[in-house]
């Protein structure tokens, strides 16, 4: 059994996530902002556990991931204030992987989006320019690191149901529709997969089953 944390335990894609490890026999923390959502979390088998990530240090966020073999993050700010988008999807962001490395907890997911990066193209006007360039720092901040980080790049989030199939690298002409489920299954099979330690992978629904898909 491992023991693995998500932070950003409330988020869609995280419920889903620690539904498909508990079933797994994993050890779930998903730590949890608004102690009212706690009940959610404790549905899919996890353990919830509050910590405010966008306030708490460096040594609090390790001291809450002390003892646990992988980190997820599945945390955002949700858009619509950019000061908050850089406090959450970059600084905490980054302070959880110095967390984690002080930890000494060495996998690290990182659920970011398809076609983040640092040469994003999102004009400044554009209401999502926080949170491209917030999401590129970080990513890029983990690639720096010495953690076994998986960057994962789902594309536009939906409500379907998960397939289990999905496209990696998808062309400019697919349609990237991405269901958070199937986004939660790859964030599963990848914490399975040490050999995907040190990729990027970007994704949508497809054809392929996940594990066969995550080949490289």
């Amino acid at each position: 059994m491992t023991r693995i944390a998500i932070i950003g335990g409330h988020g869609k894609v995280a419920l889903h996530l620690s539904a498909i490890l508990t079933d797994e026999g994993h050890s779930v923390t998903s730590f949890i902002r608004n102690p009212d959502h706690a009940a959610d979390v404790a549905e899919t088998g996890a353990t919830p556990s509050v910590l405010d990530v966008e306030n708490s240090t460096t040594a609090a966020l390790a001291q809450a991931l002390k003892g646990h073999d992988a980190v997820v993050w599945s945390a955002g700010a949700g858009g619509g204030n950019p000061d908050r988008t850089y406090a959450v999807d970059k600084d905490a962001a980054i302070r959880s992987m110095d967390a984690a490395v002080q930890a000494g907890v060495n996998r690290y997911v990182m659920v970011s989006y398809l076609g983040a990066r640092q040469d994003h193209g999102v004009p400044q006007s554009n209401s999502f320019f926080a949170y491209a360039e917030a999401k590129a720092a970080a990513d890029e901040y983990l690639r720096g690191t010495d953690l076994a980080w998986t960057i994962l790049g789902p594309g536009t989030l939906t409500e379907k149901p998960g397939t289990g199939l999905i496209r990696v690298d998808p062309s400019s002409g697919d349609s990237r529709e991405t269901s958070r489920s199937n986004t939660a299954g790859v964030a599963a099979a990848v914490l399975d997969l040490p050999e995907t330690a040190g990729r990027t992978i970007e994704f949508c629904d497809g054809t392929l089953p996940i594990a066969a898909a995550l080949q490289p």
